[in-house]
C-alpha cells in the first residue's frame, strides 16, 4: 500500500475532518471564516489528523470523536501555521501567498489565537482530562519550541540536542498528542498508549528532520517555498548540525551563519559544503533512526493490516520531497 492509496482509504472520514474543521472557523466576524475558507482551501497535507485516524484504528476505536480530535489536531496546527508565518515574514505558504501578506500580521495572529481558544475549548467538550493534557502539553510545547528556534537563531554553537528540543516542540509534540489520543479513546492499557506516544514523538522528530534536509534539496515548486529558507532566517537546522561537525572549512561557514545579509552565492557556498562532506546523506540516516524507533515502539501491538499502514507511512516520510 502507497501513500496515495493510505489517503484514498481515509478519504471519507478526512472530508469529515474538514468540515469540523470549517465549523472550527465559524464565527459572526465574517473575516475568521473567510480567511478560514482560504486556508482550508489551500490544501496541505493533513497528516495530523490522518496520524490520528489511523492510530485509532490501530487501536480499535471507530467512535466520531476521532474525527472532532482530529479536527482539533488540525485547527492548533493551522494556528501555529498563522503566527511562525507572522515571525518569519513569510510571503508563501503551501504555493500561495500566505494569510498575513493578505490580510496583514494584526489579524492573521488573532485568528491564530481565537484558533487555539476555540479548539481547546472543543476538546474540553470531550470531557476527558488525560486528552486535554495531551492537547495543552503540545499546544505549549509549540509555544516554546519556537521561542527556543528564536533564541538560537543565527548561533552555530547550536547543539544536536537543542535541535531536538526545538523540533519537540515545534512538530514532534502534536504528532506525539494525535497518536496518543488515539490510544486514550480506545480506554487501551497505560503501556499501549505509552507505545503511540512513542510512536508519534519518534515520528514527529523524522519528520521535522526531512523537512529540514528539503529546504536545501527539494525543488522550489515541490516544496512551496524558497530553497534554504531556513539558512535565510537564520535557522540551523540538521543538514548545517551535520556540517558544522565535518567541514575543515567551519571559519567560513559559521561566518555565512552569521552574516546579517542573505545572498545566492552564500547559499550556493553552502550547498557546495552540504554536498561535499555528505551532510545532506549523514542527516538522512539519523531520520532514518528516529524513524526504526517509531516502528519499534509499536510493536507491541499484534500484526495487523493497521500496523502495517503506519510501517508504511513511516516509510514513506523517508521518501517524501515536499
Amino acid at each position: 500500500m502507497n501513500f496515495n492509496s493510505i489517503f484514498k482509504e481515509y478519504e471519507e472520514e478526512l472530508k469529515e475532518v474538514e468540515k469540523e474543521l470549517a465549523n472550527i472557523f465559524q464565527s459572526e466576524a465574517t473575516l475568521i471564516p473567510t480567511i478560514g475558507a482560504y486556508i482550508i482551501n489551500s490544501g496541505g497535507k493533513r497528516l495530523r489528523p490522518l496520524f490520528l485516524l489511523l492510530s485509532a484504528d490501530l487501536a480499535g476505536y471507530k467512535g466520531y470523536k476521532r474525527v472532532i480530535l482530529a479536527a482539533v489536531i488540525e485547527a492548533l496546527h493551522t494556528a501555529s501555521l498563522l503566527h511562525d508565518d507572522v515571525v518569519d515574514e513569510a510571503e508563501i505558504r503551501r504555493g500561495r501567498k500566505s494569510a498575513n501578506r493578505i490580510w496583514g500580521n494584526q489579524v492573521v495572529v488573532l485568528l491564530g489565537d481565537y484558533l487555539y481558544a476555540k479548539a481547546l475549548h472543543l476538546s474540553v467538550a470531550q470531557e476527558s482530562l488525560p486528552i486535554m493534557e495531551a492537547l495543552s502539553r503540545a499546544t505549549s510545547q509549540m509555544a516554546e519550541g519556537e521561542i527556543l528556534q528564536l533564541m538560537k537563531a543565527g548561533d552555530p554553537s547550536i547543539t544536536f540536542e537543542d535541535y531536538i528540543k526545538i523540533i519537540t516542540g515545534k512538530t514532534a509534540g502534536l504528532i506525539t498528542a494525535a497518536c496518543r489520543i488515539a490510544g486514550l479513546l480506545a480506554n487501551l492499557p497505560q503501556e499501549k498508549i505509552q507505545a503511540l506516544t512513542d510512536f508519534g514523538h519518534n515520528l514527529g522528530i523524522a519528520f521535522q528532520m526531512i523537512d529540514d534536509i528539503l529546504d536545501y534539496v527539494a525543488e522550489e515548486k515541490d516544496l512551496g517555498k524558497k530553497l534554504g529558507k531556513d539558512l535565510m532566517e537564520g535557522k540551523i537546522t540538521l543538514p548545517l548540525i551535520e556540517l558544522l561537525k565535518m567541514a575543515k572549512e567551519k571559519d567560513e561557514i559559521v561566518e555565512i551563519i552569521k552574516g546579517e545579509r542573505f545572498s545566492e552565492e552564500n547559499l550556493s557556498k553552502i550547498l557546495y559544503y552540504l554536498k561535499k562532506y555528505n551532510s545532506i546523506a549523514s542527516s538522512m540516516e539519523i531520520a532514518k533512526e528516529y524513524i526504526q524507533k517509531a516502528k519499534d515502539a509499536i510493536m507491541i501491538f499484534p500484526p495487523s493490516p493497521h500496523r502495517q499502514t503506519l510501517f508504511n507511512i513511516s516509510d514513506y516520510i523517508l521518501q517524501r520531497n515536499k
